[in-house]
């Protein structure tokens, strides 16, 4: 595929190394030629260096040949212009573009071909805040990835020390989670992928990658000590575009309040709350903290565009007593040190933004990819479609179907119905199937082996 990226920052630079890998062919396209050189350098992809909004520099990136555009600048209309012109010029087959700001979106009717040529927007702010929503809606986990329209998970837990699954194998764990309706799919130990045999042992520090319903989900966490407190009170730092929509989206089933310094943003989300409470203040104020009771809140989110004073805030809220502590941190080096640090999640914009991109550049009826710890696993939604003759998976037995390797399915929902993965599990056209691949490089098997042939129509 030739995919043109209009923007060489975090998150442009990320998705030329991803999709550079899969054999695209890519052209980056940006002013900064440092960075340019840096990532020619180091990939296998043709740069240009200029504006990302004039034609004769997309012309020169190759867009009269291109099947997508990708635009991922700094500036909002700088990439609704360059999909402007990838489509009014050239008829680009597939335009996305990021979109932060939220006035955007109070128009969804500009994004068609008739108007702004935008097929898919991305919107990080939404997808920050629905990740954010998820990691307090299942306390416990570090990890919610959402399949079927909610009516799936996939969860990841980490073992405590001195919790129930340390020293058991994986049957021995099943045994003591009866009946709650769970599979363990994957465990990752030192961000490398063990299969989950009955035998496999759970060890401290493991990441555990559950599969079942959101109830069961909830009933999981119940039987594994991690639901003994439920999360009520949640204290929000920043009330920027993030802060806002997660005090919107959070006053509806928690306690919450809101810090923010600047006096004009808290008097504007204050009338914009219905419940909530809104404080004027500093986030590192330690005196405004504990006046404000920050050891009996249950989660410290911290989410100013300033990577520093989040990750203090949340360090000095964890110190003062809240239970858990979320850091929104733009910088790749920062997410690796809260790991190993008493913050509970450090959130990446850039990441879960790439992340939400590649869904979209998926093929074979792909419509949700999610890249797991180790950048190298995937877990996918696939809708299935055809009939015995045209498909190589509907009406065959999961057993039957030739999988590419380190692939494997782990569940099907079926109309509103969640079937767990078993050998003489029969799938049917317009399943959700979804699976776990270990190594990224055979997608595009998987790819080909859910596609059907062309006489099948729908």
């Amino acid at each position: 595929m030739r995919i043109v990226i209009l923007g060489a920052g975090q998150v442009g630079g990320t998705l030329a190394r991803n999709l550079a890998r899969e054999d695209n062919d890519i052209t980056l396209v940006d002013l900064n030629e440092d960075r340019l050189r840096e990532l020619q350098h180091k990939l296998d992809i043709k740069t240009v260096l200029g504006s990302a909004a004039h034609p004769n520099i997309l012309i020169t990136a190759g867009i009269e040949q291109a099947d997508m555009i990708i635009a991922v600048t700094d500036s909002d209309e700088i990439n609704m212009m360059g999909c402007q012109i990838a489509y009014s010029l050239f008829r680009t087959p597939t335009k996305i573009a990021r979109i932060r700001s939220r006035y955007y979106y109070d128009y969804p009717q500009l994004f068609c071909n008739e108007h702004v040529p935008v097929d898919v927007c991305i919107s990080p702010e939404k997808l920050v805040t629905e990740h954010i929503e998820n990691l307090i809606d299942y306390p416990g986990v570090t990890q919610v990835l959402e399949f079927a329209e909610g009516k799936v998970l996939l969860v990841t837990i980490k073992p405590q020390s001195a919790g129930v699954m340390v020293g058991k194998t994986v049957e021995q764990l099943y045994q003591h989670l009866k009946p709650i309706e769970t599979r363990v799919v994957a465990i990752f130990r030192d961000k490398i992928a063990i299969a989950p045999q009955g035998d496999c042992e759970i060890m401290a520090d493991d990441d555990v990658l559950f599969v079942a319903s959101p109830p069961a989900i909830q009933q999981l966490l119940i039987a594994l000590g991690r639901y003994t407190h439920p999360n009520r009170r949640i204290m929000i730092a920043g009330g920027g575009h993030i802060g806002t929509k997660l005090a919107q989206a959070l006053e509806k089933k928690y306690r919450i309040k809101v810090i923010d310094r600047n006096l004009a943003h808290a008097s504007k989300l204050a009338s914009q709350l219905h419940k909530g409470t809104v404080l004027q203040g500093d986030i590192a104020d330690r005196d405004l903290l504990v006046s404000e009771n920050i050891e009996f809140t249950d989660v410290f989110c911290a989410v100013t565009n300033d990577d520093e004073a989040n990750i203090m805030s949340c360090l000095q809220a964890k110190r003062l007593g809240a239970r858990h502590a979320i850091a929104l941190v733009n910088r790749n080096a920062y997410v690796e040190l809260i790991e190993d640090s008493p913050i509970d999640h450090a959130i990446s914009p850039q990441l879960i933004t790439i992340g939400s991109i590649l869904t979209k550049l998926r093929r074979g009826n792909m419509i949700k990819v999610y890249r797991l710890q180790n950048d190298e696993a995937e877990t996918i939604e696939l809708i299935t479609h055809g009939d015995q003759l045209t498909s190589q998976v509907v009406g065959r037995q999961l057993s039957d179907i030739k999988l590419p390797p380190s692939c494997s399915i782990v569940a099907v929902v079926r109309g509103e119905k969640l079937l767990m993965a078993n050998p003489q599990l029969v799938v049917e056209s317009d399943d959700h199937v979804i699976l776990l691949l270990l190594k990224k490089r055979y997608v595009r098997q998987v790819e080909s082996l859910f596609q059907v042939n062309l006489a099948f129509t729908s």
